[in-house]
């Protein structure tokens, strides 16, 4: 599935770069936590947009994500058409020994380095060196300079938007098309995967989420036509990941019991996949402890399946720790953020998530595309 994303990606840089096809666009929606069985034929009879897509395009079973199957790793993928130990992008969250600094989910000053985003070409950098105007909405890394450029336009992330915002955005792309100040807009939509890490996969908030974007996409099928953009227009809609049911308040595998958290240089994140550095003399000693643990499996760097595609990049860990699926790895329970109930009692904060091996089904997630084009 990667070669054939990968192709595709090709064909459109060279399609929209082309001089003979200077009235091309392309819209592109990252929805994210998006598991493919969110739209199975039985769910479209209730998703008349998503249905109406579906019809006209292509929809294929399945989008294997690459591993770790968490969001920064598979924007990057998505959007270069390489795998994790190639362009770099290689979790959520990623330390470099060698300047001591941190990608923590795109939230921190050092996250906008070149330090971890020159590593491949995205298609907004390819589109933008090819004199096209690219526009992004909330798309992450948009505000990055990468390989010296930045798109003509970025609506930054700052806050989940909203399904306002949403709507707003694919309005303005659409207009921006009509208007012929774009050529490639791509929109990025979190709340589907937001719902899905508070409530879980099948709750009805995830449900609600996954029904408000479907209204969106009726209105933008209409206005497609109302604007004239139907013969010019291409679409994709894809999804970064899946998501799985979470039970961390029981299947926790807390590392203070199992090691001295001192003996650790650098930790980074919690979840389905966890990366260590033990400090110089305590690496045979901490590989050795976890590996007794049960319910996950401990990866030393040159032991990571090459099936991955991970275990090359330079920001991969000694250690990589990666949970059995519905499993929880942390230092200890009590670092986690709880929520109250009405009854008083702190409950689990997560009832999804993802990160897990990317063969498991709940990891897969959407490919759909439409258009004159496809």
């Amino acid at each position: 599935m990667a070669t054939k994303l990968l192709t595709l990606l090709l064909f459109l840089a060279f399609y929209l770069g082309s001089p003979t096809t200077v009235h091309r666009k392309l819209l592109v929606f990252l929805l994210d936590g998006f598991r493919h069985d969110y739209i199975s034929d039985e769910a479209l009879e209730s998703l008349p947009g998503f249905k109406e897509i579906v019809s006209r395009g292509v929809k294929v079973d399945y989008l294997t994500p690459d591993f770790p199957s968490l969001s920064y790793p598979n924007y990057y993928s998505l959007m270069t058409g390489r795998h994790c130990e190639v362009h770099q992008m290689t979790g959520n969250y990623m330390w470099d020994p060698n300047t001591n600094k941190s990608f923590d989910i795109g939230v921190n000053k050092d996250s906008l380095m070149p330090l971890w985003w020159n590593g491949s070409e995205p298609l907004w950098v390819t589109m933008t060196k090819a004199r096209r105007n690219v526009s992004m909405y909330y798309w992450p890394g948009c505000e990055v300079e990468i390989l010296g450029v930045r798109p003509s336009y970025c609506l930054e992330y700052k806050n989940v938007p909203t399904d306002t915002d949403f709507a707003n955005a694919v309005s303005n792309a659409l207009d921006s098309f009509k208007s012929g100040k774009t050529d490639l807009a791509a929109i990025y939509y979190e709340r589907i995967d937001v719902e899905g890490h508070h409530y879980g996969p099948s709750s009805t908030q995830r449900k609600n989420a996954l029904r408000a974007v479907d209204t969106i996409l009726q209105h933008m099928l209409k206005w497609i036509q109302e604007r004239g953009l139907q013969d010019t227009l291409d679409i994709i809609l894809f999804s970064d990941h899946g998501m799985t049911d979470i039970f961390w308040m029981d299947k926790v595998i807390e590392l203070q019991d199992h090691i001295n958290l001192s003996d650790l240089l650098q930790m980074k994140d919690r979840g389905p996949v966890v990366s260590l550095w033990p400090v110089p003399g305590k690496h045979s000693e901490v590989a050795h402890k976890l590996k007794l643990v049960e319910h996950m499996t401990v990866y030393e760097k040159e032991a990571i399946p090459t099936r991955f595609h991970y275990k090359k990049g330079k920001f991969v860990s000694p250690l990589t720790l990666v949970a059995d699926e519905g499993w929880f790895i942390t230092e200890k329970k009590e670092t986690l953020p709880f929520w109250m109930n009405s009854t008083g009692k702190r409950e689990g904060w997560q009832r999804g998530w993802h990160g897990y091996d990317n063969e498991l089904m709940d990891m897969r997630g959407i490919f759909l595309a439409y258009g004159p084009a496809i």
